[in-house]
C-alpha cells in the first residue's frame, strides 16, 4: 500500500482575505494575524512521519512564516468542492486525506485515527461542530471517483449531511472538533 497523504488546504495569508466573518468581528488585520497563526500551527503540529504533508494553497505564493520542507502547490481554480475532488484524485495513489487550517485542535492522533477505520467503508469524516467537516479522508479507489463539485450547500450548517450524501453514506466519522471562523469561535477556543 502507497504511503498515505495529507494534504492541507491553506490561503496565502493577506489582509483582506478569507476569514471574513472573523474580520467582520474583529478587524481585516486582527484576521489575517489569527489566520498566519492558525496555519503556521496547523502545519507545524499535523506533519508526521505515518504520512506525507502536502499543502494545497489558494492565493499567490507561500507564507514566508510557514514551516520549510513541506510540498506546496495550487489548489487551482473553480469551487471548493471541485478544488477538494481535484486534490483528492491528485493524490489517490494510496490513503488521502484533506484537512483546512481552521480547526486548531486537529492532531496527528486524530489524523492516525482515521486512517485506522478508514479500511471499513473507504471514507472517514471528522466533523465539526458548525455542520461542516474538518477532516475528509478516502481510499485511493473512492479518491479516484468521489463527486465533490455538486450538491453540497459548502460553509452551511448542511456541509457535513451532503458529503454524507455524496459518499453514499458509507462513511465513518471521527472526533467533532471546533473551527475557528467567527469572532465567538476564537474566543471560545482562547478560554479552552
Amino acid at each position: 500500500m502507497a504511503r498515505p497523504t495529507l494534504i492541507v488546504f491553506a490561503r496565502t495569508p493577506a489582509i483582506g482575505v478569507g476569514k471574513t466573518r472573523l474580520a467582520a468581528d474583529i478587524g481585516r488585520v486582527e484576521a489575517w494575524r489569527v489566520y498566519r497563526a492558525l496555519s503556521q500551527r496547523i502545519l507545524t503540529q499535523v506533519r508526521d512521519p505515518r504520512w506525507k504533508t502536502v499543502v494545497r494553497l489558494a492565493g499567490r505564493g507561500r507564507s514566508n512564516h510557514w514551516p520549510a520542507g513541506l510540498g506546496y502547490d495550487d489548489q487551482g481554480r473553480g469551487g471548493l468542492g471541485h478544488r477538494l475532488q481535484a486534490a483528492l484524485r491528485a493524490h489517490a495513489s494510496g490513503p488521502v486525506m484533506i484537512i483546512g487550517t481552521d480547526c486548531p485542535d486537529a492532531k496527528p492522533g486524530q489524523i492516525a485515527k482515521a486512517l485506522k477505520v478508514l479500511p471499513r467503508h473507504g471514507a472517514v469524516l471528522g466533523p465539526a461542530l458548525d455542520g461542516g467537516f474538518w477532516l475528509i479522508a478516502l481510499c485511493a479507489r473512492r479518491s479516484r471517483t468521489v463527486r465533490l463539485d455538486r450538491g453540497i450547500r459548502w460553509s452551511s450548517a448542511q456541509t457535513l449531511t451532503d458529503t454524507e450524501l455524496a459518499l453514499g453514506h458509507r462513511c465513518d466519522r471521527i472526533a467533532t472538533l471546533a473551527d475557528i471562523d467567527t469572532g465567538k469561535d476564537l474566543k471560545t477556543w482562547l478560554r479552552r
